[in-house]
């Protein structure tokens, strides 16, 4: 933003001496530069300074593209490997090529700093400016929105690289001491307490919901509750809580960093903060997002899709985050989950999901597929078309069908969040009108970087009319950092480990439960049931089963959405799941035909590092802070 180069301020150097850049934009421009008292004179500059401080939210349609990385991180989304010949630095991580020299161009480190010192400086400058329609009301709720950002961005530094600088509702002087500035880490407890007091006091200082359009995305309560509740249950979670990986991990000075010390109260405060969203969400209007057929009954399959391009304003009230800027990167997702770009519809069809998560999804019944009873048939086709009642037409393109006749048999009666989720060799291909063709040098597989690596294309999110040859593509689509399905998952799951008792458990079925009706499958009970029972699937009434389901609710109710590096960091899982730390399968994309294709096979190997539950400081940073460790297991 050109106004901000003039303006005379100096950005916080929290993190180092002149941290992060040349610090280029500490030089003056004299004659036309702005001061203080200018920019807070002005309303258009008034509203500059705060787009400012919003500016450095993530934009949850980039999550799987290089510039930040969190979905390649985790094992949802995998990217054609070969992609790294143009310099995708976050590929080259995950195969173990990762160092504190490699760069990060997310800019956390760099750029969080800067946003939160100038919402210190809204909230200390900015006053109303009666005479240009700016009440005394509206700075004061101008000041809230700063005042949980500059919280939020605190939180999202210490998630990304554990204990950091620390110094909160500080400004540096223009005459600053450098030696003032040059800090070591903080423990991690003590900034996830500063940003609990202040998410939730700002929360009871903003508005539910804002009745002008044009305000929608501004901060509101229920995102500062949201956020609350998020972190909460993060810094409750094995990582943060009790962990004996951490003990030795101390500043210069001695101080430990990480409380090695397990506190069950974090479960609690976690627990109690998801449900104080939750009331003052639905209290508010936020609710589920559920399509239902002609009969009544809830369309599954048109819930779980259409809830990705249905708007706030045309009923989508799910939405508890939601992030208003560019959706233009969506375009380069649905380029890269397209074909490859000498084929029908142009695009760089290389964006695919694990074999994991293809087997994660529950079978129709609701049952996992590793279950006798589920019903689960891997090898062989169908003999015939599979219906069910909704008004999705995209399994076969005709009305209710799912699947046709001839589909590889993994891929018949699964629960509709798969279908929605997954594009499978012989899938529906909604612009061609026509199903997926994946063999080698097939329609969709070109054999080339711009191919279904392990033969599958994601679906999620993937509106399916849009056409990168056109550029034709859904306009003003809903895209949200939090949404209230997320919201009962981590209730679930904070519920469950906070109390080790039949209520507690009752209460997470209740929650896991509104998700599963919503994906059409049958609910969980403690109760004893028949197996073939229609509605309820028996699970045993203890912490340990319980944990299980939430777990492997999340897995597919949450997954390409940004949240699974995040979960699988937390529980400290990482170093356990196969596509993680090994040999990554799929089908084969050498295959030509039937026999050769279905055939599970190993794509790549990835490499996985202890060190890698934290990004490390850049090496340059370390080195104008003489005052800095290094993150966990990266010296």
């Amino acid at each position: 933003m050109k106004t901000f180069k003039k303006i005379n301020i100096l950005f916080a150097v929290l993190f180092g001496a002149c941290s992060f850049s040349s610090c280029d934009y500490l030089d003056k421009e004299p004659d036309t530069e702005l001061n203080m008292d200018m920019v807070y004179s002005n309303k258009t500059y008034v509203e500059d300074a705060l787009a400012y401080v919003y500016s450095g939210l993530p934009n949850p349609s980039e999550g799987w593209m290089n510039e930040i990385g969190w979905e390649i991180f985790g094992d949802d989304l995998t990217p054609s490997k070969r992609w790294q010949q143009w310099d995708w630095p976050n590929i080259t991580k995950v195969f173990g090529s990762w160092t504190p020299n490699t760069g990060w161009s997310g800019d956390f480190w760099a750029g969080y700093p800067r946003k939160i010192r100038e919402s210190y400086l809204f909230r200390k400058n900015a006053k109303a400016l009666p005479s240009e329609d700016l009440p005394q009301s509206e700075i004061d709720n101008m000041k809230n929105e700063c005042r949980f950002l500059g919280a939020y961005y605190w939180w999202n530094l210490a998630k990304t690289y554990g204990p950091i600088p620390f110094k909160p509702d500080y400004i540096a002087p223009s005459n600053f001491n450098l030696a003032e500035l040059q800090i070591g880490r903080v423990p991690f407890d003590s900034i996830v307490d500063y940003c609990d007091r202040e998410m939730l006091s700002t929360s009871k200082m903003l508005p539910a919901t804002y009745t002008a359009p044009e305000k929608y995305g501004r901060v509101t309560s229920i995102m500062c509750l949201a956020e609350r509740a998020r972190m909460l249950l993060f810094a409750a979670s094995p990582l943060c809580n009790g962990n004996e990986w951490y003990k030795n991990y101390v500043n210069k000075d001695g101080t430990h960093l990480f409380s090695t010390a397990y506190d069950q109260n974090k479960w609690v405060k976690a627990a109690d903060a998801c449900k104080l969203l939750i009331d003052q969400a639905e209290a508010a209007g936020y609710k589920l997002f559920v399509e239902y057929n002609n009969d009544g009954t809830v369309d599954a399959f048109k819930s779980c899709e259409d809830m990705f391009f249905t708007k706030w304003t045309a009923g989508n009230k799910e939405i508890l985050f939601p992030y208003t800027s560019t959706n233009s990167a969506y375009n380069n997702y649905q380029f890269y989950t397209n074909k490859a770009v000498t084929l029908e519809f142009g695009g760089g069809g290389g964006l695919g999901v694990y074999q994991g998560l293809v087997d994660a999804f529950f079978t129709k019944n609701g049952l996992p597929i590793s279950d006798t009873n589920s019903g689960y048939v891997e090898d062989g086709f169908s003999t015939a078309v599979e219906s069910r009642t909704t008004k999705w037409n995209e399994g076969t393109g005709t009305l209710g069908e799912i699947t046709a006749k001839g589909t590889y048999n993994m891929y018949c009666n699964r629960e509709p969040r798969f279908y929605t989720t997954v594009s499978y060799n012989g899938s529906w291909y909604a612009l061609a009108q026509r199903p997926y063709d994946f063999f080698k040098n097939h329609k969709d597989n070109g054999y080339t970087h711009d191919a279904p690596q392990n033969g599958y294309l994601v679906r999620k999110k993937v509106y399916p009319y849009d056409n990168p040859k056109t550029g034709s593509w859904l306009s003003n689509r809903p895209l949200w950092l939090y949404r209230l399905g997320g919201a009962y998952l981590d209730y679930a799951e904070a519920e469950n480990e906070a109390y080790d008792n039949t209520a507690a458990r009752q209460e997470t079925l209740k929650f896991v439960n509104k998700i599963r009706v919503r994906a059409g499958v049958r609910q969980y009970t403690t109760d004893v049931v028949d197996a073939n029972d229609a509605n309820y699937i028996h699970v045993d009434d203890s912490q340990e089963a319980i944990r299980k389901i939430v777990r492997m609710e999340r897995r597919v109710e949450l997954c390409c959405e940004g949240l699974r590096w995040d979960d699988i960091r937390r529980w400290k899982d990482a170093e356990n799941l196969p596509e993680v730390t090994g040999d990554d399968y799929g089908m084969n994309f050498s295959g030509t035909n039937s026999a050769e294709f279905y055939v599970r096979t190993a794509y790549q190997t990835r490499v996985w590092k202890r060190a890698y539950y934290w990004f490390p400081i850049y090496i340059d940073e370390m080195e104008k802070n003489p005052n800095l460790v290094q993150s966990p297991y990266w010296n």
